[in-house]
């Protein structure tokens, strides 16, 4: 380290800069860096599937939504009657009990085999992430275990699993 004393012949400030602060500053940043760059790093190694679509195969006792928005408002579509908040989350409730009803009672619904209908939610390229996840929420509310998306392929892709 060197130190500038003031010299007699010149008492003007003095014009060079002392860079050791500055690069102990340096160093004590990159060991930092250095220790915690591979915390950040760690990552969970996974295969995901590799599916370009599944036909969807349609039952009668699905339901099917469709999701615009537009200006800001979500409108809801079941089938082809457009419903309010309220009105999906009564409609699915009185759905699920009606196809419990028809299997034979909660004894039946919950015997092997049995299958609860699906939700399947055709949603506008355009409409905001909020109405979509508000259907599904209410849906969810009202008791359906599986909400699926209908999507229009791309031209020419094929139906199979890879």
């Amino acid at each position: 380290m060197s130190m500038s004393v003031g010299d007699s012949e010149e008492d003007g400030p003095m014009s060079e800069i002392n860079t050791t602060p500055l690069v102990d500053i340096m160093l004590v940043l990159l060991i930092i860096f250095l220790i915690t760059v591979p915390v950040v790093i760690q990552s969970v190694d996974l295969t995901l599937p590799k599916v370009q679509f599944e036909p969807t195969i349609t039952k009668p006792e699905n339901v099917s939504l469709a999701v615009t928005g537009n200006n800001g408002q979500c409108q809801v579509y079941w089938g082809q009657t457009p419903v309010t908040s309220k009105e999906l989350l009564d409609r699915g409730v009185a759905k699920l009990k009606s196809e419990i009803e028809k299997a034979g009672g909660m004894a039946a619904a919950s015997a092997p085999g049995f299958e609860l209908p699906e939700v399947h939610i055709r949603g506008d390229v355009n409409t905001p992430y909020r109405c979509i996840g508000g259907a599904i929420f209410t849906m969810q509310m009202a008791g359906f275990a599986k909400v699926g998306f209908i999507s229009e392929p791309e031209a020419g892709s094929a139906v199979a699993r890879l």
